[in-house]
């Protein structure tokens, strides 16, 4: 992902502004990150490292998505559809 790609999904999601660390653009950034090395891995099947990486980056994603429906279920349900990610 390069740095304008990052900026705007950050700009997008970003409750104000130079806002960087709120759970909705941690997700989003990890759900690009994800869709990347998803492609990266469906070419190079045996690429076991980065397979190690992916796991982690959904499980951390999970881990913001439980926080983020506990405290506030109507950010969880629209940012889970704008993002296209099962609940």
């Amino acid at each position: 992902m390069d740095k304008a790609a990052k900026t705007g999904i950050i700009s997008k999601f970003a409750r104000q502004e130079g806002d960087t660390g709120s759970p909705e653009v941690q997700v989003a950034v990890l759900t690009q990150r994800i869709k990347e090395l998803t492609e990266h891995l469906q070419k190079n099947k045996k690429d076991n490292s980065t397979r190690h990486g992916l796991l982690m980056m959904v499980s951390r994603r999970r881990t913001l998505l439980k926080y983020l429906s506990k405290e506030n279920r109507e950010r969880y349900l629209s940012l889970t559809t704008e993002l296209g990610i099962r609940r």
